[in-house]
């Protein structure tokens, strides 16, 4: 695969209470990636940043919400998240940079 390409596919690890849950009980990690990747490239692209072995990738759309602001109907852009399973011992930690 193309190394550049790899490089854009992640854009950022969620953060929230239900990521932090999944990671400790699933050895699960959950990042935004950019909507037209596949599994094969979200794969790769961990494996390459991170330096860990990815055992699995599960994907799903999120839709963006309605909003409304002063009276008009607007809608915010859809996005994709990606639950990343990593092998057993593996582990990313965001606050030293990445490796563990």
């Amino acid at each position: 695969m193309n190394q550049e390409r790899l490089m854009q596919v992640l854009l950022a690890p969620q953060i929230s209470e239900k990521a932090t849950y999944v990671a400790e009980k699933h050895e699960q990690v959950i990042f935004r990636v950019v909507s037209d990747a596949t599994k094969p490239e979200i794969k790769a692209a961990v494996e390459l940043l991170f330096k860990v072995d990815v055992e699995s990738v599960q994907v799903s759309n999120v839709k963006g919400k309605v909003k409304r602001f002063r009276g008009a109907v607007g809608r915010r852009k859809g996005w994709k998240k990606a639950y990343v399973c990593l092998k057993a011992g593996q582990e990313i930690n965001f606050v030293d940079g990445g490796n563990a």
